[in-house]
């Protein structure tokens, strides 16, 4: 693995970037040790994801040493935000800058499937200097070429894409020509289905070294008492399997990127 020290906001310059999308101080430790070079810090991570409390930010800024990138999204569903809730996202991003975040996760789209540039630009003087990933809006947006040439103009740093397939494996045709295109000037980094065994091929097909995964594994609730007449929740997801990352799982995929 080359190093090349560190850049204004505390992040490694590593050959690769291996982020871990984490909802918890328990994830975050799971990724540090597995070998992560950056996380992204949401809440809810079973619905995608949505904006993390500030305690919770500050629970895993004080046990990790690692950059940490704030997902600022609040809710769950699609990207295209009411006035009240693009206000949130605002105030959220100067938030989150005040707090120290290494960086902020944001995405707007409009009803018609392009990007919402004026929001984005707003969103990105109230960040400053931080860096900014576009989020998988961008995968759920009309033109990608024509998005990724936006995002560019806008000075986003880093593009978190699927490829605009379920997952970035069926999405390998795609990632292959963004990263040709545009990975000199912006990162292209590959989210959805990563795993260990798929970053070797996604490497050899794509060219991208920019990677986006949870490892989660499902841990068994401490609760022995359990109402079954009771759901707290979505009928499909249980209250008794607890979502945490895996850390064999984040060191086998740091183990293939620093074979690379």
């Amino acid at each position: 693995m080359c190093l090349y020290g560190k850049n204004l906001y505390g992040e490694k310059m590593n050959d690769y970037i291996l982020e871990v999308c984490v909802d918890s101080v328990e994830s975050a430790l799971a990724a540090t040790e597995g070998g992560a070079t950056r996380l992204e810090l949401c809440s809810a991570l079973i619905v995608g994801g949505v904006t993390p409390s500030a305690c919770l930010f500050e629970a895993v800024r004080g046990a990790t040493r690692l950059p940490v990138r704030v997902l600022i999204r609040p809710r769950f569903g699609d990207f295209c935000y009411s006035v009240h809730e693009f206000e949130i996202i605002r105030n959220e991003v100067a938030l989150y800058r005040k707090l120290g975040a290494d960086g902020v996760v944001i995405g707007c789209l409009q009803p018609d499937g392009a990007l919402d540039t004026p929001r984005l630009r707003i969103l990105k003087e109230t960040a400053g200097a931080l860096p900014i990933t576009l989020h998988r809006a961008f995968d759920m947006c009309r033109n990608p070429f024509e998005t990724l040439e936006q995002a560019e103009r806008l000075g986003i740093d880093t593009v978190l894409t699927s490829g605009q397939k379920q997952n970035c494996t069926q999405g390998s045709a795609l990632l292959a020509d963004l990263n040709k295109r545009f990975g000199s000037d912006i990162t292209i980094m590959a989210g959805g289905g990563v795993s260990a065994d798929g970053i070797r091929k996604l490497y050899e097909t794509t060219g991208i070294t920019a990677f986006h995964l949870s490892g989660k594994t499902t841990v068994k609730s401490a609760m022995t008492y359990r109402n079954p007449a009771v759901r707290m929740g979505l009928e499909s997801i249980s209250e008794y399997g607890i979502l945490l990352t895996d850390m064999r799982r984040i060191r086998a995929a740091a183990d293939v990127l620093r074979g690379l």
